[in-house]
C-alpha cells in the first residue's frame, strides 16, 4: 500500500472512531506510519485528506448496499438482506456519524459526500420498493419515497440507540420494527406465495 493509501485508510479509521474534530494530523500520521512531510506531499492538509477518506468510505458504503439491492428476490427480501447484514453496530454508521460533527457539517466540501450518500441511499431504497409495488409484491398504499426515508431514519436512529445503550438490542428491535411495517404492505398474492413456500422469486409485472 502506498503512503497516500495508508494515510487515507488511517484517516478513515480515525474518523469513524473519533470523528473529524477528534482526529489530529499527528494521529493520522502515526497510524499510517508516515511523516508530516509525506502527508503534506500528498494532501494539502487535514481537510483535503479527510475529504478523500470520507469519499472512500461513502463509495464503499454504496457498493456494499448495492450488493443487496441488486440481488435476486422480492423487494422485501432485498431490503431485509440490506438491513440484516452484519454491521459493527456499536461503532455507528461511518457516514451517518459525521452528521454529528460540527466541523464536517460546517464545511460544504466535507458535508457534500455525506449528504450525497444518504440521499443516494434513500433514492435507491425508494427504487427497490417502487419496483416491488410495480411487480405486485407490495400493495399500492405504500409510498416508496416516504417508506425509504423511514427506513434510513430508523437505521441511523438504531445506531444512536445502540451506542447510547452499549448494546445492539435497540438496533435489532428498530430493524425488526421497520421490517414489520414494510411486511404489512406485502400484497395478498405475494403473501400467499410466501406462505406456500414459493415466494422467494419476485412476481412478474401485473398486466
Amino acid at each position: 500500500m502506498s503512503t497516500a493509501e495508508r494515510l487515507i485508510e488511517s484517516a478513515r479509521e480515525l474518523l469513524w472512531e473519533r470523528g473529524y474534530t477528534g482526529t489530529s494530523p499527528k494521529a493520522i500520521q502515526q497510524r499510517a506510519g508516515a511523516g508530516q512531510g509525506s502527508m503534506y506531499h500528498h494532501f494539502a492538509g487535514k481537510p483535503d485528506l479527510a475529504l478523500a477518506a470520507i469519499r472512500r468510505t461513502a463509495e464503499e458504503m454504496r457498493a456494499k448496499a448495492e450488493e443487496q439491492f441488486s440481488a435476486s428476490g422480492t423487494a422485501l427480501d432485498r431490503v431485509t438482506a440490506y438491513l440484516r447484514r452484519e454491521r459493527d453496530v456499536l461503532k455507528g454508521c461511518p457516514v451517518g456519524r459525521l452528521t454529528q460533527d460540527p466541523d464536517v457539517m460546517g464545511d460544504p466540501a466535507l458535508r457534500a459526500p455525506v449528504d450525497e450518500t444518504l440521499a443516494w441511499l434513500r433514492e435507491r431504497l425508494a427504487e427497490v420498493l417502487a419496483e416491488g409495488r410495480e411487480r405486485g409484491e407490495l400493495d399500492d398504499a405504500l409510498d416508496p419515497r416516504a417508506a425509504a426515508a423511514t427506513v434510513v431514519a430508523v437505521l441511523q436512529g438504531g445506531y444512536v440507540l445502540a451506542r447510547a445503550a452499549g448494546s445492539v438490542q435497540p438496533f435489532d428491535q428498530a430493524i425488526t420494527g421497520v421490517l414489520g411495517l414494510l411486511t404489512a404492505h406485502v400484497s395478498t398474492i405475494c403473501a400467499s406465495r410466501r406462505a406456500s413456500g414459493t415466494g422467494a422469486e419476485p412476481l412478474p409485472p401485473l398486466s
